[in-house]
């Protein structure tokens, strides 16, 4: 005998069908950053954030990533621009910059202060962040290589943020000939091969969703 669903049992249906689609409802990731985010010397399709969209959509990821790299930029210049790229669709951010600043020898506490001064203003707006470092050369001094390298996990720990010590580390972590081989590297040394990009995603993708994973949902 077929059982009649109420008025009850249908708002109940509802309630499900509506909120499975709010829970499906596309976030929008904010990719603050400098070349290495922009993409410099690479394809429109083999940068960061292209190989960051791809992956996270094939793992079924309902998000749009914004491509805020601007080539050259330090975390002075991100710094000016992030309250007016913090526009009202943005659910999260990632943090991406000091790259420029160790290649010009800028004191660390500069580049702490700027990214201190960034973080406390996305959190004060209640959105989920995550702050991307990259390893400091040594041609400045031990002092000056420690200042920057506990920049990563001293503001990640202080603001709640998800945390990637080194963008570049599954790159760095092969031997000058396997990346020459696998040509994981522009010309420059600087700047990843879009081959190079795909390792370096490999390895941030999932800290991207842990990222995802505390975007509080609409109300």
């Amino acid at each position: 005998m077929r059982r009649r669903l109420g008025k009850a049992g249908l708002a109940g249906i509802f309630a499900l069908v509506i909120g499975g689609a709010a829970a499906a409802e596309p976030v929008t990731l904010l990719a603050v950053g400098d070349s290495l985010t922009q993409g410099y010397g690479l394809d429109p399709d083999q940068g960061l954030v292209p190989q960051l969209q791809a992956w996270l959509t094939a793992r079924g990821a309902e998000v749009t990533v914004i491509n805020a790299g601007v080539s050259g930029d330090t975390t002075s210049g991100g710094r000016a621009r992030l309250g007016w790229s913090l526009t009202p669709e943005v659910d999260a951010v990632m943090i991406a910059l000091g790259g420029n600043d160790m290649l010009r020898g800028q004191p660390p506490a500069q580049a702490r202060a700027n990214l201190d001064a960034m973080l406390a203003e996305v959190k004060a707006r209640g959105l989920p962040v995550a702050l991307v470092g990259l390893k400091a050369p040594g041609n400045y001094g031990p002092d000056w290589q420690a200042g920057y390298d506990a920049i990563w996990p001293e503001l990640g720990a202080r603001y709640g943020a998800v945390v990637v010590p080194d963008l570049l580390a599954p790159i760095a972590a092969k031997t000058p000939e396997a990346r020459a081989a696998e040509g994981l590297m522009q010309g420059d040394n600087i700047h990843p091969s879009a081959r190079g990009v795909g390792l370096v995603v490999g390895a941030l993708g999932p800290k991207v969703l842990d990222l995802l994973d505390l975007v509080k949902p609409a109300p």
